[in-house]
């Protein structure tokens, strides 16, 4: 490879639109048509330059209404060089797709196969609820002649099982994550309610600033963290505004090129951004089998092997946007990347998943479009994006610079030889129907709508204190309004109690 071939970032579009006419509202399809279209001129490009993009993927939207959406977006930009069957992709769901697809096609450029990549992505659910709340349905399907082609295998996140007890909503899922690291940490549950809002203060902060955020307001620790009637519990201890919010109307794009190609297009050499490192791995993928709940080991060996490709330490990074779909996300990602917890550095450059919004899988697309925004007014320096996807499943990272890398032989490594570690480790047998004393390992409370407490879900072991060895069980605590409330002032982790097998699966009683 020559220094010609080294894959670049060279335009970058992101769209947020709201209060649109009824009559005349974007669908998902409209806005990466904008978004593809602000990328290109970005990059100092006209929209008749994208016929020439020659690889085309588009992050799949949580409402996919139509049967070949990369397809239908080839079309409205007269794309002529990206065949249909190897140049067009949908991805399945994930949040480091985007990070993920750039890592790919990063490779497939630095080797030769691609020449110019578009990749984008958009959710326009805000729209469609203001559809159906008109009365009417969002009529988004455009037909296709064939089906998509996946870039990625598709499965499932969670097991029959864990579906059965409730742990699949990524909602109830992460708050077991965040109960699990205040215990691990020691700390009281109102010093951790703090906590977590101080840490999302600096998120809606940089959110304030952003032109691109839907919810540009910053708010104060005590607001984020304290649970009221605009900001109830959602699966305790979140709050409302600790959570991702995916009712947006939201796009964003990338071109991607090699430095050679950018030339010959006639792409100014100040728009170019560099990917010095990336990694892509995978965590224990049931949530019911991870070795416990306050760390992610994968998301460590990603970091480290995107680090190790760059030749760089984590404390020469001087800008990151860490993937925050909720606090533990961000937490154990900072914990697992050698971050201190009270490093003065940004963990976001959009305001992060509850404030910037989250257009569904693809706002790691806007996190990247930023952080190129960024490293262009602050040339030479280096900016990490980080994705996440399911329950802190799937990882993704990438390093980036204004400034080439020092070496101009880019390689990918392969994933799958770090990977094989992670893949081997030991891991608690779940035991799925148990019966008799069991301990809890995390929990939590979910919450309705009105802010009444609906029911408890468990994880617990058969055995304290528990090690790799002790079985693992699931259940739910199905409990009056005060019992469940008096399991959110209290520290449960580590207490005694009942489990059974009923009809509807198991339920835990505490002692």
């Amino acid at each position: 490879m020559s220094a010609e071939s080294l894959p670049i970032i060279v335009g970058v579009g992101q769209i947020t639109v709201r209060d649109e006419p009824l009559d005349a509202l974007s669908t998902p399809l409209d806005l990466m048509e904008r978004a593809a279209e602000a990328a290109a001129a970005d990059a100092g490009l006209r929209r008749g330059d994208l016929s020439s993009v020659d690889g085309l993927a588009v992050v799949k939207s949580f409402r996919e209404p139509m049967r070949n959406t990369p397809e239908a977006l080839a079309a409205r930009l007269d794309m002529t060089d990206a065949p249909d069957s190897s140049g067009r992709w949908l991805t399945p769901d994930g949040g480091n797709v985007p990070q993920g697809l750039v890592n790919l096609f990063s490779q497939a450029i630095a080797e030769g196969r691609h020449r110019l990549v578009l990749l984008t992505g958009a959710e326009a659910i805000d729209n469609a609820r203001r559809l159906i709340k008109s009365g009417t349905k969002p009529n988004w399907d455009i037909p296709s002649s064939n089906d998509p082609a996946l870039i990625w295998p598709d499965q499932p996140m969670a097991s029959a099982h864990e579906r059965a007890h409730g742990v699949w909503q990524a909602a109830h899922v992460y708050p077991l994550f965040e109960n699990a690291l205040r215990h691990h940490l020691g700390r009281s549950i109102d010093a951790h309610q703090a906590a977590m809002g101080k840490l999302f203060e600096g998120f809606s902060r940089v959110a304030a600033r952003s032109p691109h955020a839907w919810f540009p307001t910053a708010r104060s620790a005590q607001e984020i963290a304290t649970a009221g009637p605009r900001n109830r519990y959602v699966g305790w201890p979140y709050t409302k505004f600790m959570n991702a919010m995916n009712q947006v109307n939201q796009s964003a794009a990338l071109l991607l090129t090699s430095t050679g190609h950018a030339r010959s297009m006639g792409i100014p050499e100040d728009r170019w951004i560099y990917l010095h490192g990336c990694a892509d791995t995978t965590e224990i993928w049931r949530v019911s089998e991870r070795v416990d709940f306050h760390s992610c080991p994968a998301i460590g060996v990603m970091g480290e092997r995107a680090l190790a490709m760059a030749g760089r330490h984590i404390n020469e990074i001087s800008h990151f946007d860490l993937y925050s779909c909720f606090p533990s996300a961000v937490e154990i990602a900072r914990s697992e990347l050698g971050i201190a917890e009270d490093d003065p550095r940004p963990l976001t450059v959009t305001g992060g998943l509850p404030f910037h919004g989250g257009a569904g899988n693809n706002y790691s697309m806007n996190a990247i479009a930023a952080m190129a925004e960024i490293l262009r007014q602050d040339p030479g320096s280096l900016g990490m994006v980080t994705a996440n996807g399911g329950y802190l499943s799937k990882h993704s990272a990438g390093i980036y610079s204004s400034a080439p890398p020092p070496v101009t032989d880019w390689r990918r490594e392969n994933p799958a030889d770090y990977q094989k570690p992670l893949d081997a480790r030991s891991r608690p047998p779940l035991v799925e129907q148990p019966s008799g004393s069991g301990w809890i390992e995390t929990y939590t409370i979910c919450v309705g709508r009105d802010g009444a407490p609906e029911r408890g879900i468990v994880v617990g072991r058969l055995g304290h204190p528990w090690g790799l060895e002790t079985p693992r069980f699931l259940a739910t605590v199905d409990a009056e309004r005060d019992a469940l409330e008096a399991m959110t002032r209290e520290e449960c982790v580590g207490r005694e109690g009942t489990v059974t097998i009923d009809r509807d699966g198991n339920s835990f009683l505490l002692t």
